[in-house]
């Protein structure tokens, strides 16, 4: 058994407690969870998991010897995949399945849309880049641990300061976080460059939060302030699309992002940003209602701010 928690340097080891069994992905949900969770299995269960998504109706209509027959494997490994997409076993992945294809014929759930390709009109990618989005929105807000977001609006709330860590495409989105912090009286800072994070994140003390932005789950750059600050006592916090990634080990709270669906012409760091940017909204919206005191006077001020410096009559 997996123990939930990770030691602190100088405090004493606390007893392992199994975490409670989350209930089991929606229907909707499944396409989202596959996606997630591919990556960490085994060739094997790959097929299976891509295989269900699929085909939700087909798959549905067979048992567990029946699916692993279609898909070359055991019936141990469908069990395992099943178990590895949050199903309790192959009884309940088969009642998921069967409610995604009447949701998809009923057009309650969309069908698993088309990769873009590099013939399509622009047209084509409009339609398919939106309907990617309104998926990855709802599959991230369904999987979203609103006990994880509550404890973490928590903190930010009453941080002395906050350091948000990204790189690349993650970036972008710590920089969103901070800058919308620094907008309601927060002291926030942003860092791209991993010298600067970790000189950073040591001098974080409790009180502090740091916050780690990463897709994958393993970025270097990324995880080692978070580290850092993780040792010297600031509440740490992982947002990620791999909850079992490395970064994970080093954070008291965990918050999971859905990711569209990857191809040649759009990788996944950038199909996760719109999951990410909806984690951060939710952030900012849920520290702004806990400071709005404080908070709607400095949203207004910068706001003023920087109207006038917009404004055709601001002197020059």
């Amino acid at each position: 058994m997996k123990e939930n928690f990770v030691r602190r340097p100088g405090r004493p080891r606390p007893v392992a407690v199994a975490p409670p069994r989350p209930a089991p992905p929606e229907p909707a949900a499944l396409a989202a969870k596959v996606r997630t969770m591919t990556p960490s299995m085994t060739r094997s269960m790959q097929r299976v998991a891509e295989t269900v998504a699929s085909d939700p109706a087909g798959c549905a209509a067979l048992t567990v010897t029946g699916l692993a027959e279609r898909t070359g494997t055991s019936e141990a490994t469908v069990v395992r995949t099943a178990r590895m997409l949050g199903y309790p076993g192959y009884r309940d992945l088969r009642l998921a399945l069967a409610g995604l294809a009447a949701q998809q014929a009923s057009g309650a759930a969309p069908a698993v849309t088309a990769d873009i390709s590099v013939d399509d009109p622009l047209s084509d990618v409009v339609a398919k880049l939106t309907q990617d989005e309104r998926q990855t929105l709802t599959d991230t807000a369904g999987a979203l641990d609103l006990a994880q977001l509550e404890a973490v609006v928590t903190a930010l709330a009453a941080a002395r300061r906050v350091d948000v860590y990204g790189i690349g495409a993650s970036s972008l989105v710590a920089q969103d976080l901070a800058q919308k912090l620094l907008r309601i009286g927060l002291v926030a800072h942003a860092h791209a460059d991993p010298h600067l994070a970790v000189t950073g994140a040591v001098q974080l003390r409790a009180g502090d939060v740091a916050v780690a932005i990463t897709h994958s789950g393993r970025t270097v750059d990324v995880i080692e302030p978070l580290q850092a600050a993780f040792d010297h006592g600031a509440t740490t916090v992982a947002i990620t699309g791999r909850p079992d990634g490395e970064v994970t080990q080093y954070a008291d709270h965990v918050l999971t992002t859905s990711t569209g669906r990857e191809s040649e012409l759009r990788p996944a760091a950038m199909s996760s940003r719109t999951s990410q940017l909806l984690v951060v909204d939710c952030l900012f919206v849920g520290v702004a209602q806990r400071t709005y005191e404080t908070a709607a006077p400095a949203l207004h001020a910068s706001y003023e701010a920087l109207a006038h410096r917009h404004s055709p009559a601001r002197d020059r």
